[in-house]
This record gives C-alpha cells, structure tokens and sequence, in this order.
C-alpha cells in the first residue's frame, strides 16, 4: 500500500501539469509576500507620524496616542508585521484613520463602481481590436493598399499615444458640454456609463488592434494557412477556424495584462467623471493622508493583476499545450 502511494505521488510529481501549476502557485505566493511586505512599508517609510498628519497638527496629542495604539503604531515593527500578516489572513484590512471604519467595507463599496466600467471596457476592447486588426491584416497582406496600412498605423498610434485622462476630457468637452448626449459626472442611469467607458476603451482599443495586425499577418504566413488556401476553403473558414484560434495564445496574454492595466486605468478616468469607484478612494486617501486605506486599495490592486496573470497563464497553457510557458 505504501509502495502504492509512493508510486503514484511520483508518478503526480512528474506530471508536467502538476509541475507547471506548482510553479506558478509558487511564484504567485512569493509575488503576494513582496506587495504585502511593500504595502506594510509603505507607511513606515513616508516621513512624519501618518496619524498626526491625518489628524492634523492641531490634533490633541491624547487623542493621537490612542489613535497610534488603536492602529498598533506603538509596537514593535516586527509585531507590527506580523498582526498585519494576520489580519490580512483573517479578511482585515485595518481601520481607515479618516472614515473610522473597517477599508474592507470601505473597498467593498467601491469596488463594484469600478468593476462595472472596467469590465465592459475590456470586453468591448476585444470586440473592436481583433475584428479590427485581423480585417487590417487580410487587407494589407503582402504589401497590397498601402495608403489603407498607412492610414491603419497613423490613426491607431495617435489614438494609442493619447493620455485616457486628456481623452476623458476630450470626451467631456465634446460630449457633454458642446452637445450634451451624455452626463458630464457622476454615476446614474446607463447613459453615465458611456463616457468613462470610451475613456477606457479608446486608447487599449488601438493599441491592442496592432498588435492584433502584426500577430495575423505572422499566422497568415503558416504553412497550415497556405493549406488551407490550397484545398480552396472559404476565406470565412479560413480566417475564423484556422486563423483566429492561432490568435488566441497572445490574446489571452495581451487580454490578461490589458485588465490588469485597466483596473489601474481607472484611477485616472474615475477622478474625472468622479466615479465612486476605487480610484477615486485612493486619490482621496492620498490626499487626507489616510494611509491604512492607501494601503488597503494598493494591496487590492496588486492582488488583483497578480491573480489575473495566474489566471492568464493557466489559460495559455490549456489553449497551447506546447506553448513555452507551460513549458518553462
């Protein structure tokens, strides 16, 4: 029976699937050991006493000491780690200084504002890129309609250079005051939605549909696709059964980082249609020199784009079993 065991454990232990998840559990866990251990130092580091910044210099030097032993500032730094490890384990974040209140109820309030205009930008991201990128590509192949390439490369690198914070405003000043189609801030009806959306859309959108092109045009140029033209398939099988799934290894990456950048893209978007979302509370904490919620939001970010890249490279690998980051 222990033979038995022994032998299976090995046989799990040679599994290059078991290897290739064990490694990228391992390297997601030492990420998170580093952004907890940056979030800690993070308040450490800033000079002056965060609480008395946050309470003011006029602040009653009682009230001070009992908000330092509330947070857990008067102990040690190694104690002071090692509760904040533990709380984090157990779901607290610790308490905002400003707000009085647990940051997990205050980033549960404020996350799903933020979700709800960056997931409908990252999908409608893809929805515009690869239709985009790969119609480019069968047009331009070869070196056919170079004006059409020409004008493809121009209008997508402008649009890809532009800040989203000046397209934000760009989208106001165009949308919202000289034809008022859309509210200028805040958060109500679907029509709200619309505008900090294309904000975050515009610039990923165009820089995505490049890289989209380059990557086609590369799958275009396989020996399975001139194949293919030779058996004479419809160009729509060609391009939608043979292409498109060759596509899909570096989109799931590029996907994968496109939200990542997203969710911190929001930060900039959300403070000019003042959006009730993340970034908005982060801005706000700065300011008020609420650190703890700075901490709060900072650790959510990271935790966010590090499990997205996890997520991301288990879905390369089951999409191309050969890939070199399943084998790597």
């Amino acid at each position: 029976m222990a033979t038995i065991t022994m032998n299976s454990l090995g046989a799990r232990a040679r599994n290059p699937w078991v290897g290739f998840v064990l490694r990228r559990l391992w390297r997601l866990l030492v990420s998170l050991a580093a952004l907890v251990t940056a979030a800690f130092a993070m308040i450490h580091l800033i000079p002056g006493d965060p609480v008395r910044a946050a309470l003011g210099t006029t602040a009653d030097p009682a009230m001070v000491a009992a908000r330092r032993e509330s947070l857990g500032l008067d102990q040690s730094l190694l104690k002071q780690y090692a509760d904040f490890v533990g709380n984090l384990l157990q779901g607290r974040l610790g308490e905002s200084i400003g707000a009085q209140m647990p940051v997990s109820e205050i980033i549960s309030g404020r996350l799903p504002a933020t979700l709800q205009i960056a997931v409908p930008a990252f999908v409608l991201i893809l929805l515009i890129a690869v239709p985009v990128g790969m119609t480019a590509a069968v047009l331009t192949k070869d070196g056919r309609r170079r004006r059409g390439e020409l004008a493809f490369t121009g209008v997508t690198g402008f649009l890809g250079a532009v800040p989203e914070f000046l397209l934000a405003v760009g989208l106001i000043a165009a949308f919202a005051v000289a034809w008022p189609l859309f509210p200028v801030a805040s958060r109500g009806g679907v029509d709200s939605y619309v505008l900090p959306v294309l904000a975050l859309t515009v610039v990923p959108a165009a820089s995505l549909s490049r890289i989209v092109r380059v990557e086609t045009l590369r799958v275009l140029g396989e020996d399975y696709m001139r194949t293919a033209r030779a058996k004479r398939l419809p160009a729509r099988l060609r391009y939608l059964r043979h292409a498109l799934p060759n596509l899909l290894t570096s989109s799931l990456t590029l996907g994968g980082l496109l939200f990542s950048s997203l969710l911190a893209g929001t930060v900039l978007v959300e403070n000019v249609f003042a959006w009730p979302g993340l970034g908005t509370t982060i801005v706000q904490a700065i300011t008020e020199k609420d650190y703890p919620l700075v901490q709060g939001v900072v650790l959510v970010y990271g935790a966010a784009a590090l499990l997205i890249t996890f997520v991301v490279d288990v879905a390369v690998a089951v999409a191309d079993p050969q890939s070199t980051v399943r084998g790597s």
